[in-house]
């Protein structure tokens, strides 16, 4: 089965061709992604007018450049899978309307993804040995939240952020430091080389047997780190807030996943989303399930970002389990 992705939830349009065997065979025939953060940069973070716009400027040229890179045609198209929630509400509507007309004028069946399903489902791509059940930690600019994933298709939450997403306040931090939008990767580096000690940042981790968290005490309490360095003209030392902030990140999400990894009564952690590219985040969760026994799955960095293979092996399952959408598919911020 060829199935088409089509990504389009924030800043960067995004389409891809895979290809899916009976005998459980996954291929990535093709990956094209349109990035917009140099113009995002100007503005310190993501404006949604001009991201639905640049979306529409994109989306075809990115959608032809994917079939003609696998070497199909749309004719050889099976089933074409769209991203149609979560996200901005203007960037998500470019993307359905697009596989609508696609679906519709070539008679193909549509599936309708969810962003935070599809993040997992880039691990099924690279892991051919992963199956559900499983405990699913998804971290990015604009979700964190841990899932009890039973199948393919059946998620349940029960963890979240009540407040900031992980990826926002590594932005805004990093924001403050100076650095260029989006800073998780820059900080990443900086964290490799700071003392980590240097500052006692407050858990995000909230006390008691809930499986949430709360990024923004752990945020503001960096900020006002930075500001009260900067008033009393003593140095701001990029590498050790970035190394402090990052220990006291890494150390909350571990603690709140190996606490639903018990509750759930697993043994697969599985980790996806945009920051899942922090080097130290990786390293934590490999070191904490390596310590409890636990198997641990996380994607290349190619498949951590927004990215069209992920749509379409969600896409996949959906078709699957019998979940096709039609013309009046719409999309939900």
């Amino acid at each position: 089965m060829l199935v088409l992705g089509i990504e389009s939830s924030c800043d960067e349009t995004a389409a891809s061709v895979c290809e899916f065997t009976d005998d459980g065979e996954k291929k990535i025939l093709s990956s094209e992604v349109a990035s917009q953060i140099n113009v995002h940069r100007l503005y310190g973070g993501v404006v949604p007018e001009i991201a639905g716009r640049a979306h529409s400027e994109a989306i075809c040229g990115v959608v032809s450049s994917a079939l003609e890179k696998a070497g199909k045609s749309i004719g050889d198209i099976d089933v074409i899978g769209v991203t149609s929630t979560p996200g901005l509400i203007g960037a998500l509507l470019v993307g359905v309307s697009y596989a609508k007309a696609l679906a519709y004028s070539t008679g193909k069946p549509l599936v309708a993804v969810n962003h935070i399903k599809a993040h997992v489902a880039a691990n099924y791509l690279c892991h051919r040995e992963l199956k559900p059940p499983f405990v699913a930690l998804v971290v990015s600019g604009g979700h964190t939240s841990l899932f009890r994933v039973d199948s393919y298709t059946d998620f349940k939450r029960i963890g979240r952020t009540r407040d900031d997403a992980a990826g926002e306040a590594f932005d805004k931090i990093g924001r403050v430091l100076g650095l260029y939008y989006p800073c998780g990767a820059e900080m990443d580096a900086l964290a490799s080389k700071g003392n980590k000690n240097a500052f006692r940042f407050p858990s995000a981790a909230i006390a008691d047997e809930t499986l949430d968290f709360s990024f923004s005490g752990l945020k503001t309490a960096a900020l006002n780190t930075i500001n009260g360095l900067k008033q009393k003209n003593l140095p701001v030392v990029p590498e050790d807030i970035s190394a402090s902030f990052t220990e006291a990140f890494t150390s909350s999400v571990c603690k709140k996943l190996l606490q639903a990894m018990q509750s759930e009564n697993l043994d697969t952690v599985v980790l996806a989303g945009g920051v899942s590219a922090n080097s130290h985040l990786r390293s934590s969760i490999a070191e904490m399930a390596e310590k409890n026994g636990y198997s641990f799955y996380v994607p290349p960095l190619s498949l951590c970002g927004d990215n069209g293979a992920m749509v379409a092996a969600q896409a996949c399952f959906e078709y699957l389990a019998g979940n096709i959408a039609d013309i009046h598919l719409n999309a939900m911020a």
